[in-house]
């Protein structure tokens, strides 16, 4: 779990590379499901389209559908889900329980820089940052011809928004799970590699 900008999705695919397991987001599964256009894909659009949240019992729906899939029956990590307490309750109801539940902390001052720094490309799943990670190319991928743009939920009016809702929707979850004593903080404004160092340390606990 994490903020946007807080780095679970690199960490997310480092924790699943190390024990051997897939990693998926909500966001993964939302794109993979509308270009497949499959039920709950056509029924999220619905939603999307009218500039609404995408209802809990959906999300939920497509990511249990991934859960179950005879491929994950080893053990998965799950990126940025649960995000609300709906979410996070029906996690327990299907599994029974979760292992760990790693909370990545970002000052909110940091995160709106990381944000609104943040390029995509156009062509390819690519992306950099004005200051941390520019392309030699200028506003030209370095990976393919692809052109870099940036996102509207990227834009820092935007971000500081972004940030307020997901506090929002996000801190009973974390309460939740501290009750459960299955909440591990991690001070992530570090380098990547310092962040990935402490969390090795705690997966190894």
């Amino acid at each position: 779990m994490g903020a946007p900008g807080s780095g679970k999705g690199t960490q997310a695919g480092f924790i699943a590379d190390k024990v051997n397991v897939s990693a998926v987001s909500s966001g993964d599964l939302f794109r993979k499901n509308l270009s497949e256009k499959t039920e709950l894909g056509v029924l999220a659009k619905t939603f999307m389209d009218k500039g609404e949240y995408v209802p809990d019992d959906v999300t939920i729906r497509m990511v249990m559908d991934w859960v179950n899939n005879p491929s994950n029956g080893s053990g998965f990590v799950l990126d940025g889900f649960p995000r609300t307490l709906p979410q996070a309750v029906a996690l327990d109801e299907q599994l029974g329980s979760v292992d760990k539940v790693i909370f990545f902390d970002v000052p909110t001052d940091d995160l709106i820089e990381r944000l609104s720094g943040r390029l995509i490309c156009r062509k390819c799943p690519a992306s950099y940052h004005k200051l941390f990670y520019p392309s030699k190319k200028g506003l030209i991928c370095d990976q393919c011809p692809g052109d870099l743009y940036q996102r509207d939920d990227d834009k820092p009016d935007v971000v500081t928004n972004r940030l307020k809702v997901y506090m929002k929707e996000t801190q009973p979850v974390i309460e939740y799970y501290d009750q459960q004593k299955k909440l591990i903080h991690i001070d992530a404004s570090k380098s990547v590699d310092e962040v990935q160092n402490k969390l090795e340390v705690q997966l190894n606990d």
